[in-house]
């Protein structure tokens, strides 16, 4: 994982919000929140859930600012749009997953060994692809 992504623990942004368990987890169901920013992760206390805190933190403004005027489905389906716009890749590790918009991403390097070779190009074409 990468140790720059600052992450917020379910808990915490349970309470920041005032929202609940339920409705979280209803809205990752209507695709409100992406699966993968849903990072689970060991703690002394068992696994608890995490969020990229930027990430999170902007679509719960966004569902809460607009979810009483917005039908779920239709916020869903806007969201949705965006994002296909907007996507995002997924690196999952042993150590845990990072998710990076592609939009962030400036350089894509793979060595192997001493040789070192600059892949960005390729990766981000591929990922801008339609993936239907």
């Amino acid at each position: 994982m990468n140790p720059e992504e600052k992450l917020i623990s379910k808990k915490d942004l349970l309470a920041r919000y005032g929202i609940s368990y339920g409705s979280l987890y209803r809205w990752k169901r209507k695709g409100l929140i992406p699966d993968e920013w849903f990072i689970r992760k060991a703690t002394v206390t068992g696994q608890e859930t995490f969020f990229p805190e930027e990430l999170i933190c902007e679509r719960m403004e966004r569902i809460l600012s607009t979810k009483e005027d917005t039908l779920l489905d239709e916020l869903a389906r806007t969201l949705s749009g965006e994002e296909q716009g907007n996507r995002t890749v997924t690196i999952e590790t042993a150590y845990g997953s990072h998710t990076y918009r592609l939009s962030d991403i400036r350089k894509i390097t793979v060595a192997d060994g001493g040789e070192r070779k600059v892949i960005t190009k390729q990766i981000t074409d591929v990922l801008k692809e339609d993936l239907s």
